[in-house]
């Protein structure tokens, strides 16, 4: 057995271990969490997605050709940063330059000679922002009852977000009777939202996901005009589309590469899928089972 000395040796270093430090976040989640401020106005708004967006070329930029770059007055780039918590833009801008000097000397020196692994890099950490803002999960399980319970629902995605649109919207016609899917803009899209509010839907699930369409934008207009709810998903929780939104769902975006991926935004579809199927589980089952039915009996699927 230990002496008491060895004993009172081994408990301290016990608790004088130190916790395992939290993740660090990358430079655009900190400046979402910096800038993600209920009351911003739209034009500041503005200001805050440009300097997430471009941050390694913004954080260098004079207040006059920030100003022109976002198209505001330069008194509202010095207004937006004394409502961020800074004493004017020089005091912002000297924090956006050592978050990119940090960025440039962190992790992503690592996979310089690798750009695939650091786009692996890239999606794991919007996983792990995902996973925290799972941490409550309420506005997932809220809005999952909510499209469950819009009769019919309409599932909104053009341009780059039609993928996102029809992956959902093929998923969600096994647990919800009447799921209506918009890809095509202009007057195609309005005539389709407005069909859905007299049909009785109640809400919208629209996709928009950069390079942001204007035409989603006037979509979403449309039908918040008509009657209906909508609830985004999307890149970034500041822009002129989520302002129009009822509800908000972020998700980062590999932007690594040459054309963009989107693991989290994969992840954030399944978690309200499975919100709606938890929304009603008894529609659920019996759709599911008369689906593997039909599927048998069509031979829809290979065999394992």
């Amino acid at each position: 057995m230990p002496s008491p000395q060895q004993a009172r040796a081994q408990a301290s270093a016990i608790t004088s271990t130190p916790a395992a430090p939290e993740p660090e976040l990358s430079p655009a989640s900190r400046l979402r969490t910096l800038f993600d401020r209920p009351r911003l106005s739209p034009g500041q708004r503005r200001i805050a997605q440009y300097l997430i967006e471009n941050l390694t070329e913004a954080a260098f930029l004079s207040i006059t050709d920030l100003a022109d770059r976002v198209g505001v007055s330069q008194p509202s780039v010095t207004r937006f940063a004394s409502a961020v918590g800074f004493t004017g833009y020089p005091a912002l801008r000297e924090r956006l330059q050592s978050l990119t000097l940090a960025a440039r000397g962190g992790p992503a020196e690592e996979y310089r000679g690798n750009e695939l692994q650091a786009a692996v890099d890239a999606e794991i950490e919007n996983l792990e922002n995902l996973r925290r803002d799972f941490a409550d999960p309420h506005a997932v399980i809220g809005t999952g009852r909510a499209l469950s319970e819009s009769m019919p629902l309409t599932v909104l995605g053009l341009r780059i977000s039609v993928s996102h649109a029809e992956y959902f919207a093929y998923a969600a016609r096994r647990i919800h009777p009447d799921v209506r899917l918009v890809t095509r803009g202009g007057s195609v899209a309005y005539d389709a939202l407005l069909q859905s509010r007299e049909a009785g839907g109640s809400w919208v699930l629209a996709f928009s996901m950069p390079r942001h369409a204007r035409e989603t934008l006037h979509a979403v207009r449309v039908a918040r005009r008509a009657g209906l709810k909508v609830a985004l998903v999307t890149d970034l929780a500041l822009g002129p589309v989520a302002d129009e939104a009822d509800t908000v769902f972020a998700t980062g975006t590999g932007s690594t590469l040459v054309f963009d991926s989107y693991a989290a935004t994969g992840v954030l579809c399944a978690a309200l899928l499975q919100a709606m199927t938890d929304a009603d589980p008894e529609r659920t089952q019996a759709r599911l089972e008369a689906y593997e039915q039909i599927a048998d009996e069509h031979r829809f699927f290979l065999r394992d």
